[in-house]
């Protein structure tokens, strides 16, 4: 892959504010297949891309992630200095952060209830201990929240956005060595990836075990900063060419015969090649090298397709797909926790039901959609119209100062 300076791609730093439909389009999907991943005894998740090889819309929401942090902060650095880049960078850490303890709370509040109204209903049921979250209101509640707000009680089910604020921290690090030579950079994540495996290098994610970190950041900015590179113009994806096309073609038949259970649990021989590999590179805490190139592959093919027919992304048949991929944090956040409610509404519907299942999905994803478009709306700052038609009524020339001005950054 080519190289290109940082300095060679910001002078013409308002071409990246153009939207690009592909990464609105796939971080749509992502949340979308997130929340149908969550949902409990969804019959739904044996039609999701993990079935089908070993990277999943995770893969595509962290990798979509840095691409998408690259046009909203890597600019900053350049334009404003790498004070003001950092301090943009610590502002996005700390929204982060609080969407993460929002969430938490949202989900087990949520959960609180449904086990009051509903537990007793489908056999004296504790939603809590199916999350695995009981501990938080069993145990020393006190310490629980010191471990939450610390991110050292880090459940499971809420391990995403801590693995996003761990690596946000690194992009600062990674600005740094790609003003000394792009190499410098693309050796320090490589470097540090290497390492996590090397030496087993996570974070705790509960003081009374040995439980670590689901997410691993520290492996997960393979993806992230491929992504954020990309973006920037560090490096160039290859054109197209029949060999690569057939490599990537390769690796993702490969993926599928190795990450479909049913497919390599029939044959000795994939089960064997699976168990040999499975350490190194599919495992999905520390993001197995394995991962990170079936998810290339996929994303090479997929660029490919859509090389000169971007435009078909504008169709308004996807409209409400990008919408959602435009709100992807809010819409995360919503799917995780439609996510758990809808899994109470299938225990209380039947789990055999499969029409009832397949109403519920739909009802979750439409709902999902409907708060992407509302989120939106609200971003529009709406109100900030009337009050430039206000001025307009009484000093017409106010009226032209104020419209001239850009909109205020969120």
């Amino acid at each position: 892959m080519s190289m290109a300076t940082d300095n060679k791609t910001v002078s013409s730093e308002h071409v990246a504010r153009v939207r690009d439909p592909r990464l609105d389009f796939f971080r749509g999907i992502a949340m979308l297949i997130i929340f149908v991943a969550h949902v409990p005894w969804n019959y739904w998740k044996m039609f999701i891309p993990a079935r089908f090889g070993p990277s999943d819309a995770a893969e595509m929401f962290v990798f979509c992630s840095g691409f998408a942090a690259a046009i909203a902060f890597g600019g900053t650095f350049v334009r404003k200095g790498f004070f003001l880049g950092t301090a943009r960078i610590l502002y996005r850490i700390y929204q982060i952060y609080i969407a993460h303890l929002m969430m938490f709370f949202l989900i087990a509040g949520s959960l609180v209830v449904a086990t009051a109204w509903f537990g007793e209903t489908v056999g004296d049921k504790n939603y809590l201990t199916g999350l695995g979250i009981s501990p938080f209101f069993e145990g020393d509640t006190g310490a629980q929240l010191v471990g939450l707000f610390t991110l050292t009680y880090v459940p499971n089910y809420f391990d995403i956005l801590p693995m996003y604020i761990g690596v946000l921290f690194m992009v600062p690090i990674v600005i740094l060595c790609q003003r000394v030579h792009t190499g410098v950079a693309i050796g320090f994540v490589f470097g540090l990836y290497a390492l996590t495996h090397l030496l087993g290098w996570n974070f705790p994610a509960e003081p009374w075990s040995d439980r670590e970190w689901y997410f691993n950041p520290l492996g997960w900015q393979l993806l992230f900063f491929t992504g954020f590179a990309l973006s920037r113009g560090w490096i160039k994806a290859p054109e197209p060419t029949p060999l690569l096309i057939g490599i990537a073609i390769g690796i993702v038949v490969l993926g599928f015969l190795i990450g479909n259970t049913p497919t390599w649990k029939s044959s000795e021989t994939l089960t064997a090649i699976r168990e040999a590999i499975q350490p190194y590179i599919l495992n999905k805490t520390d993001h197995g090298l394995f991962r990170w190139a079936h998810f290339l592959a996929l994303a090479y093919l997929a660029v490919t397709l859509l090389k000169g027919r971007e435009h078909y992304l504008y169709a308004s048949i996807f409209a409400p797909i990008r919408k959602v991929g435009q709100q992807a944090l809010s819409s995360f956040i919503l799917s995780m926790m439609l996510s758990r409610i809808a899994g109470v509404a299938i225990d209380l519907y039947g789990k055999e039901d499969q029409v009832a299942v397949a109403i519920i999905n739909l009802i979750g994803l439409a709902i999902v959609i409907g708060f992407a478009y509302l989120a939106g709306w609200v971003k529009s700052h709406p109100w900030a119209a009337k009050q430039a038609d206000r001025i307009a009524a009484d000093k017409p020339e106010a009226a032209k100062r104020v419209s001239a001005q850009p909109a205020a950054a969120e």
